[in-house]
């Protein structure tokens, strides 16, 4: 197994012999024989981020990488399950390859492949609903992961509701609850009820974004990203006085926030 670890092309199964050889109870990897499913979890959604800034950065050779470490927490979380007797990595892509076939009958099966984008999501769906069926998930929400980022789980719990009729008619009417929820914050008497106003204020804003079939994660990603481009103009112009933003006022650094927005526009 010398060989295959050092192989340059050794694909998957290079990858799996070095991870059993990195949770070897004699002579594997101290850190990694301490790790277990909670413990790496973490480590995979920072994974799946930063494969998603790859791509909206563009930068593809980074993206190899990035999808690469995320591959690896795969590979990690089967490793762990195969040693426990649960299942190995091979039954993990089986499983993903049933799931596929299953979801793809007009490409798979004997289905027509002569339907819109929008018919398929709808089959999609029909299909998911008999999956969380057969798990005994009989619930509308059930099935929605608990781990997911809360923006991104309040469009999907909203989305489930919304298949069975209970929704907004429009964006309309979720901008008069939003402007509802804002005057909520402003009378809330103590710091509980803000916390709780809050949250429901951030609930319709989800709403909303799924109203504009907006993806509400992609946009607040790229405000982060205009905010950091602005302000380090603003960093940059105070360096050649030899100032930092500590050294200026907020009325300066407005009108240096104003001098990047128009930058940008031209």
């Amino acid at each position: 197994m010398t060989d295959l670890i050092h192989d340059p092309n050794g694909g998957m199964p290079r990858l799996l012999e070095i991870m059993r050889r990195l949770r070897d109870p004699e002579t594997g990897c101290p850190w990694d024989l301490e790790q277990d499913f909670a413990s790496i979890a973490p480590y995979t959604i920072e994974e799946a981020y930063e494969v998603a800034d790859a791509i909206d950065r563009k930068t593809w050779d980074e993206l190899k990488g990035e999808l690469g470490d995320l591959l690896f927490q795969s590979v990690f979380h089967a490793q762990m399950a195969e040693e426990k007797g649960l299942f190995s990595f091979d039954e993990v892509a089986d499983t993903m390859s049933d799931k596929m076939v299953a979801r793809h009958p007009h490409v798979f099966g004997d289905e027509s492949r002569d339907k819109s984008a929008d018919q398929q999501t709808l089959d999609w769906e029909k299909i998911k609903a008999a999956e969380r069926a057969s798990k005994a998930q009989k619930g509308t929400l059930d099935g929605v992961a608990l781990g997911l980022p809360a923006l991104m789980r309040a469009v999907k719990l909203q989305k489930r509701a919304a298949r069975v009729g209970f929704d907004w008619p429009d964006a309309g009417h979720v901008m008069d609850k939003l402007v509802e929820e804002l005057e909520e914050i402003r009378q809330a008497e103590d710091k509980d009820q803000q916390i709780e106003e809050f949250g429901d204020m951030l609930f319709v804003v989800a709403n909303l974004a799924r109203h504009l079939d907006i993806d509400p994660e992609a946009a607040l990603r790229a405000a982060n990203g205009k905010f950091t481009r602005r302000f380090k103009y603003i960093e940059d112009r105070l360096s050649q006085d030899g100032r930092r933003p500590e050294d200026s006022d907020l009325a300066e650094m407005d009108r240096l926030w104003d001098a990047a927005k128009a930058q940008e526009k031209a």
